[in-house]
């Protein structure tokens, strides 16, 4: 059904109320894990995964959703290594949204700092991880006054001897305005550098923007 409207000599169509229904994604709240599904044909991920993108992007739900459809096929669980050390009710809050997104297939380790050491000890050809996020990584690395390149040059040779997959979640956070003080760009500085770094060594890179994933690289094929 349509509604026709004349202005000028000229007659514009336009759908009814029922026919301009916005997509399910802008009527609700948050997506869905499943709204991330794959939609190609492989059955495995690559040992280095990374996933890019801003805040609220979707990109932790991408992230998951690529270990999520293999638990009970492929893996017997996913190992969830949250970096974020929790200070005040929000970051309580956005880390419950999390838990509860994923559900109970998944074992959480809570690692601030030793994310080498986690990943090594932790990460099996049957339980791949997913490290959540590099960013908050970062940013401890730098508040606990180690030094940031080292720290990641440990970090990136430690992937090269584990035993299963490993999906990182970062934020992209180069693409604002000149941070106004010192400490800030550094941070920018430094966070640029590991996600080069990371993504050097990854065989799949994809950046997300309002929930929808591009691929920058995908070695796996």
């Amino acid at each position: 059904m349509s509604l026709a409207t004349s202005v000028a000599g000229k007659t514009f169509r336009s759908h009814s109320a029922q026919a301009r229904r916005p997509p399910r994604s802008i009527l609700t709240m948050a997506p869905r894990v499943e709204d991330h599904a794959i939609d190609d044909d492989s059955t495995d991920l690559p040992p280095v995964t990374l996933i890019l993108g801003g805040a609220r992007s979707g990109k932790s739900a991408r992230a998951e959703a690529l270990i999520t459809r293999g638990i009970g096929v492929y893996w017997d669980d996913g190992l969830y290594v949250a970096t974020a050390r929790i200070g005040d009710d929000e970051m309580a809050t956005r880390v419950r949204e999390h838990q509860a997104r994923r559900g109970d297939s998944w074992t959480t380790v809570e690692e601030p700092l030793a994310l080498a050491e986690v990943l090594r000890d932790n990460v099996t050809a049957r339980r791949p991880a997913l490290v959540d996020c590099l960013t908050l990584w970062l940013t401890n690395v730098m508040l606990s006054d180690r030094d940031p390149d080292q720290e990641s040059r440990r970090l990136i040779e430690s992937l090269g001897i584990l035993d299963g997959p490993v999906v990182f979640v970062s934020n992209e956070v180069g693409l604002g305005i000149v941070p106004d003080n010192a400490l800030a760009r550094a941070f920018r500085d430094h966070a640029g550098q590991l996600n080069q770094r990371i993504a050097a060594a990854a065989q799949r890179v994809e950046f997300i923007a309002a929930g929808l994933p591009m691929t920058l690289k995908n070695e796996h094929i």
